[in-house]
């Protein structure tokens, strides 16, 4: 053992030496664990201070949104007693200031249930009781007020289609429209798109002028023409495009004028005549294309007037006429192009009235139901009437 004069063995040193650097070690090792619970603990602490006030800040920032709607809801509120009063004036020049303000104040409107009601309040001026003419020997003062009233009633129509089309400033497509019972002395609905919602004409009065779905869009959007009534003037489909959602004319009575159905493509969805009555006039389906969904004329009555499919295109999907009454009417289907889809006359009753089917462009299948022998007045191209049945060895 060596020992060091005046002192501890050289050994023994080197032993208080190692555990006076461990303790050492161990004090700085808590001291850097504390150290960095401390720093943990202080970064949790400002996380919760950021995260608080995050939280006010977006707590903040909803009860100012929420006061932002509410005044916007009550500014709205004060513009909409303010255009109804003058929708409803006396004076007609106040009242087509009041169509404006109205249209203005749905396109301005905070909710989509604010610009609704907008829409419906629109609507409904339309729906109130409406003769497009004056009596016979009306002063001149009732023949003044008719033509102003028309004028703000085509207001609102041309404002509505406006809005309907693609590009507006502010679209009311996929909203209700209620135009049940409402008489259309004239209106442009052309290149409206109906996307969605429900879009009502039942009962609607089409006389005396010219009403326009020109290349209207019809995609998903419940459309109701039923019980409608085509009594003049002109209403046209001409290039409308019906590829979804359902369009239903049943019952719909076609009884004068010309309603034009020429180039629209029927792609998809449901359109349906059922019931309808084709009375008088002209319906036009000239160069329509039939290439899928379903289209049909199920018990409609064809009495009088006439109804054109020439030169329309039946490729697919399915154009039924099951249980129609053919008694009156004069129904062409010249040069009409039967290439593919199914058309169906089931049941369908040929008594008077000419149906023909002259010329067709094509034909890989003629048309299923048609009776045999074809009755007086249906016209079938020599390949489509059946043989009579060869008689057996024992008849």
């Amino acid at each position: 053992m060596v020992i060091e004069k005046g002192g501890l063995p050289l050994a023994r040193l080197l032993d208080l030496v190692k555990l006076t650097l461990g303790v050492v070690a161990g004090v700085g090792g808590m001291i850097a664990l504390v150290v960095a619970y401390r720093r943990q603990k202080l970064a949790e602490a400002a996380h919760d201070l950021a995260e608080i006030g995050e939280n006010r800040a977006q707590l903040a920032e909803q009860r100012a949104h929420r006061a932002e709607q509410r005044e916007a809801t009550k500014l709205h509120n004060d513009r909409f007693g303010a255009a109804a009063g003058q929708l409803f004036h006396d004076s007609p020049a106040v009242r087509l200031a009041g169509v404006h303000a109205m249209a203005g104040l749905a396109d301005d409107a905070p909710t989509r249930e604010l610009r609704q009601t907008c829409i419906d309040v629109l609507c409904a001026y339309l729906r109130m009781p409406y003769s497009p003419q004056p009596p016979n020997g009306a002063p001149e003062s009732d023949r003044l007020a008719s033509a102003a009233l028309r004028e703000v009633r085509h207001t609102i129509i041309r404002l509505i289609g406006a809005h309907l089309r693609d590009g507006a400033s502010a679209s009311w497509q996929g909203y209700d429209f209620d135009f049940t019972g409402v008489v259309f002395d004239g209106g442009d609905f052309s290149g409206a798109v109906f996307p969605s919602g429900t879009v009502s004409f039942k009962g609607a009065v089409f006389s005396g002028a010219i009403v326009s779905f020109k290349g209207a869009v019809f995609t998903g959007a419940m459309v109701l023409f039923g019980d409608a009534i085509f009594s003049g003037g002109g209403v046209s489909f001409a290039d409308t495009v019906f590829s979804g959602g359902m369009v239903l004319f049943g019952g719909a009575e076609f009884s004068a004028g010309t309603v034009l159905f020429a180039y629209a493509v029927f792609s998809g969805g449901m359109v349906r005549f059922t019931k309808a009555a084709f009375s008088g006039g002209s319906v036009v389906f000239n160069r329509a294309e039939f290439s899928g969904g379903e289209v049909s004329f199920a018990k409609a009555e064809f009495s009088h007037g006439i109804v054109h499919f020439n030169g329309a295109m039946f490729s697919g999907g399915a154009v039924r006429f099951n249980g129609e009454m053919f008694s009156g009417s004069a129904v062409r289907f010249n040069s009409a192009d039967f290439s593919g889809g199914v058309m169906d006359f089931a049941s369908a009753v040929f008594s008077r009235g000419i149906v023909h089917f002259n010329d067709p462009a094509t034909w890989s299948e003629p048309p299923s139901g048609l009776p045999f022998p074809p009755p007086e007045g249906l016209s079938l191209p020599p390949g489509w009437v059946p043989s009579a049945p060869k008689a057996s060895a024992e008849d």
